[in-house]
């Protein structure tokens, strides 16, 4: 049966859903919270990243609340099925993981201090899981826009990994790739804890300081 593969193991281009050619649902154009545009095109010179950390309710509110944020969207990316709805991705049939699109000011924050609050607010170390939330669509990743990103983004995994292994933590599973493309996600889970305060929040942390000290860009 196709649906009895186990939840952790990435789906393979011969057996991922075919997808569509189009959205099947509506894309709201603005963010609940701030009123700005959530699609392109977004200010000249401003910066955008892409974070793969567990559930994207949680983490999108986190990141739409950083200083130098400018705009937030939930989507899918990093998979194969293109124009994914959520109940595919959750099938882990896609390849997708869920993720947050961070539009950000690169004069009021940068890449570096984004990636610093990426790897403090979620455990980099469970692989395709993030708590008791288990499937490939909830492993952690950073997709970058650019070589610069890329570098930003390797040279942080490797410092944090090594602050994990010196408290006894496992390898860093974060996956590190050039972004390719951002599938939004259904208008109900945009914003979603802003909409719903009471809604699900999970993150599993280390607990451990990201030392920006470190880290340079």
């Amino acid at each position: 049966m196709l649906f009895s593969r186990s939840k952790t193991q990435l789906v393979s281009a011969e057996r991922a859903l075919a997808g569509r050619d189009h959205y099947d649902f509506a894309v709201p154009d603005t963010h609940f919270v701030t009123g700005r545009p959530i699609k392109p095109p977004f200010p000249d010179g401003f910066g955008q990243v892409v974070f793969g950390l567990g559930c994207f309710w949680g983490a999108e509110e986190i990141y739409w609340e950083q200083p130098g944020v400018w705009a937030t969207a939930v989507g899918y990316t990093g998979g194969i099925t293109p124009h994914p709805a959520y109940e595919e991705v959750c099938s882990g049939l896609t390849g997708h993981t869920e993720a947050v699109l961070v539009v950000f000011d690169p004069q009021q924050t940068s890449l570096a201090a984004l990636i610093a609050t990426f790897f403090e607010i979620h455990d980099p170390t469970q692989g395709m899981r993030q708590g008791n939330d288990i499937g490939t669509q909830y492993r952690s990743g950073i997709y970058v826009t650019d070589d610069t990103q890329l570098a930003v983004a390797e040279q942080a995994r490797t410092v944090f990994a090594a602050t994990l292994a010196e408290r006894g933590y496992g390898s860093v599973t974060t996956e590190i790739a050039r972004l390719g493309q951002f599938y939004y996600a259904e208008a109900y889970h945009q914003q979603y804890l802003a909409k719903n305060p009471n809604g699900y929040r999970c993150h599993s942390t280390t607990g451990v300081t990201f030392p920006r000290e470190q880290l340079a860009g």
